[in-house]
């Protein structure tokens, strides 16, 4: 996995982002508070998935994305979304 292949996609930063702030929710959450439809939320949903930083429940019908904070790389990529919100709040 590389930088790249995580912040490739608009999208896929603001679902990452979403999941970052609000720690998990469903995929209709997720499309509404991303501003993404249903089909483009989950196939990043599912790169991301695929790439370790967040991590699917399934309640039957119900999917439930979480991110996961213990992951090394979620976690600093949480912090730097921190810091450019902390420099946006200053300015």
């Amino acid at each position: 996995m590389s930088v790249e292949d995580i912040f490739s996609s608009r999208g896929r930063v603001k679902v990452l982002k979403t999941l970052a702030e609000k720690g998990e929710m469903n995929i209709s959450e997720i499309t509404r508070r991303a501003s993404l439809n249903h089909t483009t939320a989950a196939a990043h949903l599912r790169k991301l998935c695929d790439l370790g930083l967040i991590e699917e429940k399934r309640f039957g019908r119900i999917r439930i994305f979480r991110f996961k904070k213990e992951d090394p790389r979620a976690w600093a990529i949480q912090s730097l979304f921190e810091s450019f919100a902390k420099r946006v709040q200053k300015t």
